[in-house]
């Protein structure tokens, strides 16, 4: 099916998801790149592929959700896919977690509302899972909002290969700006909603992404 960019943004911001960020959260998404999957196939915006059943799915809202921060390096996109029944409610959900997938949706369905999914970020990582207790299982949860917030620099994925690269000056000018943000989580997550104004096709975002990262240093003075 063929769908005009409007129609994909009016199908996502119907089943945008709703995230709790930590109270003392630094870093909030700048934009959400969408992407509307008809059939199974490779992920737009991330290293997978996404199958699902025709006879049960209708389609597969891709949410690549953007930061310019996060509190360990310069830029951050992680994602939520939202799969979608023939009846329009919400079948499943799946999100990404360090570069691994999680599922989204709880077995009794409690964290969705309607058509929106809830999930909490991990604080300053954004890592996303339907429920906070995940994060307190991981060792770094604190060290890596505190002592260890810049550490990465400025990230080079294979992604973003050949759009922009880094170096140790920028790496020590991040790592600078971010112990400044550094923060000791709450582990009390408050709600927040997306404005419909940081929607766009995954594509329009991707374009935006060089220009993103070279503003950021210009700030940084590198």
């Amino acid at each position: 099916m063929t769908r005009t960019d409007q129609e994909k943004l009016e199908i996502a911001l119907s089943y945008a998801p709703v995230l709790m960020f930590d109270q003392n959260e630094p870093f909030y998404p700048d934009f959400v790149g969408i992407s509307v999957l008809d059939r199974s196939g490779p992920s737009p915006s991330f290293r997978r592929e996404i199958h699902f059943p025709a006879e049960a799915v209708q389609y597969v809202i891709e949410f690549a959700i953007w930061w310019d921060y996060e509190i360990g390096h310069l830029y951050e996109m992680e994602h939520v896919w939202v799969y979608v029944g023939h009846d329009g409610e919400v079948v499943d959900c799946e999100a990404s977690f360090h570069g691994r997938v999680l599922r989204g949706l709880l077995k009794d369905r409690v964290n969705v509302v309607g058509r929106h999914m809830c999930l909490y970020s991990q604080p300053g990582k954004h890592a996303f899972s339907p429920i906070p207790v995940v994060f307190e299982l991981l060792p770094d949860l604190y060290s890596a909002a505190g002592a260890n917030a810049g550490c990465d620099g400025l990230l080079v994925n294979e992604m973003f290969k050949g759009y922009f690269e880094t170096n140790d000056e920028i790496n020590a000018s991040v790592r600078s700006f971010l112990q400044t943000k550094a923060f000791v989580p709450s582990m009390e997550f408050e709600e927040f909603l997306f404005e419909p104004s940081l929607f766009m096709p995954w594509e329009q975002l991707f374009a935006m992404i060089p220009e993103r990262i070279e503003s950021r240093l210009r700030e940084l003075g590198v």
